[in-house]
């Protein structure tokens, strides 16, 4: 892992910038497409896209199959949950508060990799965590700290810390390096493998959506048009940026520049939905920042 350089930094950049616009239009069709099916659908494309690039993969000897456990896994927690987690949380919180909520991601970090992986935690991520930390009790408390003894989470806060908590074990699994060289080398053949085993997971939940009558979709332009983004930036470009970042950088230090996330997102909500950000929205944004500039601090 090196330190943090200008090409490393934009490698973590983009993926926030892409996840924002996830959390946006995944707002935007809450009332047209249900979560867990737009998850498998949203996957199932992205596949699709990377078949030209990275098909070899799925040949019997390209060891894919004889590494089905770690990818099965990596595809549970990247592509199964965190995600479809992400999307049922979108239809109680707005992108904001989700993407506010998901800024302890540093804190899941440094807990899952010291609990998994022997992971040292330093006094400055602890630091950079406590910063973000309160950025996000901020949102929750909505800037009335004597309102936490009473706080009531919503069900979209539940699981944004639910799919916190999985991306934190997909980051770290993928610093591991197990697979073989050969995929380990072609980011395209890389989440080929992840996204195999992951429509797996994500296509039994979505037919238990459908089974259980919660399941939905209203196909119109707007939603193609949509569908297209999601499958292009948060998914392909977002996750190879993602994977190449964490691999030079490291899980625990990447894991702050998630954070830049509700930044971005404050902004396209904006743009797009007209739900400009609250006082303590800014607030929250400023401890954000000073975390991940902590953090990112030789």
């Amino acid at each position: 892992m090196s330190a943090l350089t200008g090409r490393t930094a934009l490698l973590l950049t983009l993926p926030p910038l892409f996840w924002a616009g996830n959390a946006v239009v995944g707002r935007m069709l809450a009332s047209q497409v249900s979560p867990i099916s737009l998850n498998f659908m949203r996957w199932l494309l992205a596949g699709l896209v990377l078949l030209p690039l990275a098909g070899w993969v799925l040949k019997p000897g390209s060891g894919l199959w004889t590494h089905w456990r770690r990818f099965s896994l990596l595809g549970l927690l990247g592509v199964g949950c965190y995600n479809a987690f992400q999307y049922l949380a979108l239809r109680t919180s707005s992108p904001v508060n989700v993407t506010l909520v998901a800024s302890s991601m540093p804190l899941w970090m440094m807990l899952i990799g010291r609990l998994f992986f022997q992971a040292r935690i330093t006094r400055r991520q602890l630091a950079s965590a406590a910063l973000s930390i309160t950025g996000v009790l901020f949102v929750l408390s909505r800037g009335q700290w004597s309102q936490l003894l009473a706080l009531k989470l919503v069900p979209g806060d539940l699981y944004i810390l639910v799919a916190a908590a999985c991306w934190a074990g997909y980051s770290w699994l993928l610093v591991q390096r197990r697979e073989p060289e050969a995929i380990r080398g072609d980011w395209a053949a890389m989440l080929l493998g992840q996204i195999v085993f992951g429509l797996m997971w994500s296509g039994a939940a979505s037919g238990l959506e459908w089974a259980a009558g919660q399941g939905q979709w209203h196909w119109n332009t707007g939603v193609l048009a949509a569908m297209a983004f999601l499958v292009v930036c948060p998914s392909v470009l977002a996750y190879a940026c993602w994977g190449k970042g964490v691999e030079l950088a490291g899980p625990t230090l990447a894991s702050f520049f998630t954070n830049l996330t509700p930044v971005f997102a404050a902004i396209l909500s904006t743009l797009v939905l007209g739900d400009p950000p609250r006082w303590y929205h800014v607030v929250a944004f400023a401890f954000i920042v000073c975390g991940i500039a902590l953090s990112a601090r030789r």
